[in-house]
């Protein structure tokens, strides 16, 4: 631990942050001192950027909804008052024709999917997601692409001076960070008229803004696991019932194949309100009947949102009324369920290409640079790393292997919030990496001049002492299996690859090696070496390889014939290095 302590202090130093001794007022104090001050209404889009980040951030609104939680109605009627301060009603957003989705692993791809196949049919299609990557403009979609900055900056300042107009003493002026958004996402999505939207809940159901939504055409409920344990509960049953929040009075839900337990609230839930609600069948089912179905998403965990998206779409365009649809032959399995079996039909050509098609950044997303492989999936609860670590060893099995020299693996990781990162580190251990680096969700170490990452709800000293703990769970991961036969090939599920020591003997730590950096920059020039053709930074400060896991772990990938970097924990972490790897994003 005497290098990573020396390494903060160092990274501190090099941020400008005062000590550690600093007091809490005093750090409160640098936080506040980090907004930006409000500014006179411009057109540039940074600057709405900016006046946005004031609002709150997520984690803030996250605090709040916690304090408020005893009375959810309370909650929706607050976002039901901002709504008309902005001159809308709940009524108008019933012309939106909504998809409303939720979930806990899986529902931004599921509203991907579904997104994509309707857009196939020549419709003109909104997605409202969360979070955003690189630009926050991201998370509000017309036709599947990021609304432009003129339009966001057009948008933001005509819903930010209406609610200044409309603001009295009675209520707060400003809708949180999250709030704002879904507000502003409802705006765009009726002045620009498509013909229907796809609406990613935030966080939840019950208690989330986007269920001010009247009369969806349908709702969907993705995989459901354990997150945001403080704020919807510490079990699954209580996190099915607050997703199941979002079912409605005869509008149809559908959901995948959930444990016993949830899926029985979400059962209940539905009989409450007379929703009916169905099961989706596996996407085998749908393939018995035609060729087998292409994903453009990796892993196998994403047939499964595949499905639930086949299933939204379909009954979307059957509300329609679609001739498309009318021609299907469908039939519903007579087995015994615990709920109705949705249809079984044979996707259309529509569909098929929308699958095939679909592009979802941040999740399995593989990007091929000279020797480094980058393995970006913003997994974060136990279920999603799970399933991240069956993609990227099924990922290096069908990788091509060099006919000489070492392969190298490498973690870039990086947790937030209430979630367990000791538990998270442990399921990544079995993919065998050489290196194990942690840094921030900090693109760079001052990030002043980029409004879409910024964060004010924490300070550098904070976050870096995270990414301390989280070195400590790896290497205390890593002494529990010092005693163990590192060549034993072992796997997560019977039957399933066996992990492979990439690098020979010679080049190979006793165990993995693990860095903390101060930013997302530092940790991909330490780990890329120059060799990323794509990515040429400056030189790392100097003295962030003094220490000899730094120099030395830098000659074994620079000597590496290739390099495997696996990128997950968060997708804010996820978005910070796609930021510095693909410019474009940010264009």
């Amino acid at each position: 631990m005497w290098w990573a302590r020396s390494h903060l202090r160092a990274a501190l130093s090099l941020a400008a942050v005062p000590a550690r001794g600093a007091t809490p007022e005093g750090a409160a104090r640098r936080e506040l001192s980090a907004r930006p001050a409000p500014q006179e209404p411009g057109m540039e889009y940074q600057d709405a950027v900016r006046m946005l980040n004031t609002l709150q951030t997520n984690a803030s609104y996250l605090e709040q909804v916690k304090r408020e939680r005893g009375d959810p109605q309370t909650q929706l009627e607050a976002m039901e008052v901002y709504l008309a301060r902005s001159g809308l009603q709940v009524e108008d957003l019933d012309q939106l024709n909504i998809i409303h989705v939720t979930g806990t692993k899986g529902k931004g791809s599921t509203c991907a999917f579904t997104e994509h196949i309707l857009r196939n049919y020549g419709l003109k299609t909104g997605f409202f997601s969360s979070p955003h990557l690189v630009q926050v403009r991201e998370r509000i979609r017309i036709n599947g692409q990021p609304i432009s900055p003129e339009l966001f900056t057009k948008h933001f300042w005509h819903l930010y001076h209406q609610l200044e107009k409309t603001k009295d003493g009675s209520c707060v002026s400003m809708p949180a960070y999250f709030r704002f958004l879904t507000l502003m996402a409802f705006h765009v999505f009726l002045q620009e008229k498509v013909d229907l939207a796809v609406v990613e809940v935030g966080i939840g159901g019950a208690y989330d803004c986007t269920n001010i939504i009247r009369k969806p055409v349908v709702c969907g409920v993705s995989s459901l696991g354990i997150d945001h344990t403080s704020l919807l509960g510490d079990t699954v049953e209580k996190i099915a019932w607050q997703k199941g929040g979002i079912f409605k009075h005869g509008v149809p839900a559908f959901t995948v194949l959930q444990p016993e337990g949830p899926l029985a609230v979400l059962r209940d839930r539905a009989q409450q309100i007379s929703c009916p609600l169905y099961l989706c069948p596996p996407l085998e089912a749908l393939e018995e009947r035609g060729r087998p179905l292409t994903l453009g998403l990796e892993g196998e965990h994403q047939r499964s949102n595949a499905a639930l998206a086949l299933q939204l779409a379909h009954c979307w365009l059957q509300w329609r009324d679609h001739q498309d649809v009318r021609k299907l032959k469908v039939s519903r399995p007579s087995v015994p369920w615990p709920l109705p079996l949705a249809p079984v039909f044979q996707p259309t050509s529509h569909m098929r290409h929308g699958l095939r098609d679909t592009e979802w950044p941040g999740r399995t997303q593989v990007l091929r640079r000279g020797p480094l492989t980058w393995y970006l999936d913003g997994a974060h609860t136990t279920s999603s790393v799970q399933a991240c670590v069956r993609w990227f060893r099924q990922a290096l099995q069908r990788s091509e292997r060099p006919s000489r020299g070492p392969e190298v693996r490498v973690l870039l990781f990086n947790s937030t919030g209430d979630r367990d990162p000791a538990a998270l580190l442990k399921l990544l251990q079995p993919c065998q990496f050489d290196y194990a680096v942690f840094c921030p969700n900090l693109t760079e170490v001052a990030s002043t001049d980029n409004a879409d990452q910024q964060n004010f709800t924490v300070t550098l000293d904070q976050v870096l002492l995270r990414c301390l703990e989280h070195q400590q769970h790896w290497s205390c991961l890593d002494e529990e299996q010092a005693g163990r036969d590192l060549w034993r090939p072992s796997s997560l599920e019977p039957g399933g690859p066996a992990p492979l020591r990439l690098a020979p003997r010679g080049l190979q730590p006793c165990s993995s090696s693990s860095l903390v950096f101060s930013c997302i920059s530092h940790a991909l020039q330490w780990i890329s070496q120059g060799r990323d053709p794509d990515f040429q930074p400056p030189s790392l400060p100097r003295g962030l390889l003094a220490h000899p896991t730094a120099s030395n772990g830098a000659s074994v990938l620079r000597e590496a014939t290739a390099i495997h970097v696996l990128v997950t924990g968060s997708l804010h972490l996820v978005g910070g290095v796609l930021k510095l790897l693909e410019p474009s994003l940010s264009q």
